[in-house]
C-alpha cells in the first residue's frame, strides 16, 4: 500500500504566517492598549503574544510535513 504523499513545506510561507501572526496580535494589542491608556504597553504584550501564536499557526498549517 503505498503512502500518501507527503505535503510539502515552504519557508517563506511559514515565515509570513509567523510574521503576520505576530504583527496582527501585535496591532490588537496597540489599539487595545491605546483604549486603556498604553498603546506599547499593549503592543508589547500583543507580540509577546504573538510569537507563541504564530508558531502555533506555523504547526498546524505544516503538520503533516513534521509528523
Amino acid at each position: 500500500m503505498e503512502r500518501p504523499p507527503r505535503p510539502s513545506f515552504e519557508p517563506v510561507g511559514a515565515g509570513g504566517l509567523l510574521v503576520a501572526t505576530t504583527v496582527a496580535l501585535a496591532g490588537i494589542g496597540a489599539l487595545v492598549g491605546w483604549a486603556l491608556g498604553g498603546a506599547g504597553v499593549g503592543a508589547a504584550v500583543g507580540a509577546a503574544v504573538g510569537i507563541p501564536a504564530g508558531i502555533f499557526v506555523v504547526y498546524r498549517r505544516y503538520r503533516g510535513y513534521f509528523t
